[in-house]
């Protein structure tokens, strides 16, 4: 079984580039507090790590 990671948008996108709403629509986060069961991968990692303001990782499993 592959390693997941449960993210979970806390901040808002209003009034932030436009190049981190992508990276958290590339997340399938578009609404506050909600939350996506994502793979553990490098890439996702990096997308997070460059939101980590507006989102934060529940749970690691796996």
């Amino acid at each position: 079984m592959a390693k997941t990671i449960v993210v979970k948008q806390i901040g808002s996108p209003i009034r932030r580039p436009a190049k981190q709403r992508a990276t958290l629509v590339g997340l399938g986060l578009n609404k506050m507090h909600k939350t996506r069961e994502l793979e553990d991968t490098p890439s996702v990692r990096g997308m997070v790590a460059s939101i980590s303001h507006m989102v934060e990782i529940i749970e690691e499993k796996g």
